[in-house]
């Protein structure tokens, strides 16, 4: 049966507690133990829905739009749902490590695989899921070696002012000594962000080789203007397997010579899980061809992990290459008929592990990034 989770909020009047009895995620939450140090109040569920009462007791949330109060509202009713998988005791202490990276990437696959269930659009989706990967970012951005550096990059996917109406309402619904220092931090944040222009939108660089550059080399200032002296484009097609990368290519790719994994793959008989070392040095050998020569070339592999891209990205790059990333999305309805009916069958935990581990391309990875859903 398929609803909308945004309906869902406005039609409770924003309740926590009747939006968790639709979703049971969210039920989930209860029972997970937090540090009581920070978490007086109890379980994540509890915090949680003190976190949603505060988000909407703020000042600022009468001045926001409807569509920004239920998106808000929904990234904070699952802004620790990370917690669920990495809840562990340490030294006689709980802690869940790494929970904002793992919520984002639970919640992702979520609405992924529900589609129906949450009803969400991609835009949507992302949104929420980058509040979620990055709520944490205004109490310890002062804390970081370069602080203008984490908070241009969150603001490349989402605008900081929701960050911190989300991670304000974080700070207030938990029960711990010592509030004060926290709220000061989300304050400072606020400031902070106001002064570098990314409190609406993203930084307004001097051109894009030098945005690429800033968030590819160390201590490079913000405000700098770089000469682009790349000389030649390469695309780098990203996406779960089945999801048109092909397709895309014989209908947009201009002729361009395509370096393609599934294409060594299939030519040494090799099968889908098998051989991904010597598969990715043939590809490689293959693109140093074009980059030695400056050609335009597309490379064309899954690539739904950020560190892959990046080691791509940095070797064309060190040839002068202006690195382009596309990313394709399809329903995951499509992706599983598209699976049955393929000769080279993917395995289903295959298939599930790449969802669950698919990271989006950020809009500061390459030299531009577009997505086609």
């Amino acid at each position: 049966m398929s609803q909308n989770i945004l309906k869902v909020i406005g039609d409770s009047k924003f309740s926590f507690s009747q939006l968790s009895c639709c979703y049971p995620e969210l039920c989930a939450l209860k029972n997970i133990p937090q540090n009581p140090e920070y978490h007086g109040e109890g379980d994540v569920y509890c915090h949680t829905e003190m976190v949603c009462k505060k988000l909407m007791a703020l000042p600022e949330w009468k001045e926001l739009t409807q569509e920004e109060q239920e998106l808000l509202f929904l990234a904070a009713a699952f802004h620790d749902i990370g917690k669920i998988y990495c809840t562990k005791q340490e030294n006689g202490m709980w802690i869940a490590p790494k929970h904002t990276i793992i919520g984002e990437k639970v919640f992702r696959q979520m609405v992924y695989k529900e589609a129906k269930q949450f009803g969400l659009t991609f835009y949507q989706r992302e949104i929420i899921a980058k509040l979620i990967r990055y709520h944490g970012l205004p109490v310890w951005f002062w804390n970081k070696d370069r602080i203008e550096f984490d908070l241009l990059k969150a603001a490349e996917s989402i605008p900081l002012r929701l960050l911190y109406l989300l991670s304000k309402a974080d700070v207030n619904g938990r029960i711990t000594e010592n509030p004060s220092s926290f709220v000061e931090q989300v304050e400072l944040f606020a400031e902070y962000t106001q002064e570098l222009g990314v409190w609406e939108k993203s930084y307004a660089f001097a051109n894009p080789y030098t945005k690429y550059q800033y968030f590819h080399r160390e201590k490079l200032w913000h405000k700098a203007e770089l000469c682009d002296d790349t000389e030649f484009d390469v695309l780098l097609m990203s996406g779960l397997p089945l999801a048109g990368k092909d397709y895309w290519i014989e209908q947009h790719g201009a002729g361009l010579p395509v370096v393609s994994l599934d294409k060594i793959r299939e030519q040494l008989g090799l099968p889908p899980t098998k051989n991904s070392g010597k598969i990715a040095q043939i590809a490689t050998d293959q693109a140093r061809i074009f980059l030695r020569k400056k050609e335009p070339f597309i490379w064309n592999a899954t690539n739904f992990i950020e560190e892959t891209r990046q080691r791509l990205i940095n070797l064309f790059a060190g040839y002068g290459a202006r690195v382009h990333i596309l990313y394709l999305e399809t329903p995951y309805q499509d992706l599983i008929a598209r699976n049955q009916k393929r000769a080279r069958y993917i395995p289903e935990p295959v298939l599930e592990n790449m969802i669950q581990k698919l990271e989006l391309p950020a809009p500061w990875e390459a030299y531009t990034v577009n997505i086609i859903f």
